[in-house]
């Protein structure tokens, strides 16, 4: 089944000659949702006629092919080919008590980020919501667990989430829709590399997805120099958008901030991160960097690291330092690159 008409199912929006109407309908969204299934032709409650329609005429399924990759650490890289034969990845992290799955909303990503090795990729073209969502049903089948057994998921994946923004937002609703996946909005976190306008945008919609900006520094010169989009929003308007979005939303803010050695991990970047983020409820990561091939940066030393953080904690600035899982399998933050693949069609200069 494409996603725009699974979209319409959930929204009550299906035209009249849809396949499945009323419990039918219900029937559909348990095979899929609830139990994972792909295939239309083993959901044995409905009618045959209604399975052929929907074998005929939709997929569940838009990947072409899938990999997974696993790591040491219990993580799973999944590769997914689409069908226009462009690459995508996804990342299932089982812990403890709970199992987490980071997902693209991209194929690539145009930010360019100059640390991160999906950066390096340039921009393929925007994910589907069908091509987002299916990232979750196809990663659970694989991991034998039941879709709805997934509780947390995060857009951390290839690509700027709210440069697809409508196809992110429309994910993101059946995401949290109980006849969807029914995850909590306190467990879903959208990542941006901090785009004012969108981050104010976001802050209006009657959905409050937890918001993690990816900072990664304090002052214009240097981010400017690890993200060539930075140039376009100034450190003060993100600042200011998050504001926003923390009045209007009740929620806290992350920023992401990956320690590039000798660069970002300063004394005197770690008192002005303090500075800038006074007045706002937020939470700071500390992101070790992941190596890739190819990347021009260093890790920060483990004592340089725990310096950061101690500033930053004296000024009274939540921290924490997240230590990235899967990096055996080419899965922790800023390492996905589909597997040293190279984009099927030409870069674009911008999403469309």
């Amino acid at each position: 089944m494409t996603i725009p008409p699974l979209t319409e199912l959930l929204l009550d929006r299906q035209p009249a000659d849809y396949p499945l109407q009323g419990y039918r309908r219900a029937q559909l969204l348990d095979w899929v949702f609830d139990k994972g299934q792909l295939d239309v032709n083993a959901m044995s409650n409905l009618p045959l006629e209604a399975r052929r329609e929907l074998h005929d005429g939709f997929t569940l399924n838009p990947f072409a092919a899938t990999q997974a990759h696993e790591s040491r650490d219990g993580s799973t890289k999944f590769l997914f080919t689409l069908r226009d034969g462009l690459q995508t990845e996804a990342v299932l992290m089982p812990y403890a008590n709970r199992v987490t799955i980071c997902v693209s909303t991209m194929v690539g990503c145009p930010a360019g980020c100059a640390f991160c090795a999906t950066g390096a990729l340039g921009f393929g073209r925007n994910l589907t919501p069908g091509e987002i969502i299916a990232q979750v049903l196809v990663a659970s089948a694989h991991a034998n667990l039941a879709p709805k057994a997934i509780r947390n998921l995060v857009f951390m994946g290839m690509g700027e989430p709210l440069l697809n923004y409508a196809n992110t937002l429309a994910a993101a609703r059946i995401l949290l829709n109980e006849q969807g996946l029914g995850f909590s909005s306190r467990r879903v976190t959208l990542s941006t590399v901090g785009l004012p306008a969108q981050i104010e945008r976001l802050a209006d919609e009657d959905i409050t997805v937890k918001l993690a900006i990816s900072l990664h520094a304090p002052d214009e010169e240097t981010r400017r120099s690890i993200i060539p989009t930075a140039h376009a929003h100034s450190i003060d308007s993100i600042i200011a958008a998050a504001k926003t979005y923390q009045q209007r939303s009740g929620r806290r803010v992350t920023f992401e901030y990956a320690m590039l050695g000798g660069i970002n991990d300063h004394d005197w970047q770690a008192d002005l991160l303090a500075e800038l983020l006074r007045g706002l409820i937020a939470h700071v990561n500390l992101i070790p960097l992941n190596d890739w091939p190819g990347s021009v940066f260093t890790p920060s030393s483990e004592a340089r690291l725990r310096t950061f953080a101690q500033l930053l904690d004296q000024n009274g600035v939540p921290v924490s330092i997240r230590r990235s899982r899967g990096r055996d399998a080419g899965a922790a933050c800023g390492q996905l690159a589909l597997q040293g693949a190279a984009l099927s069609t030409p870069h674009l200069s911008t999403p469309a």
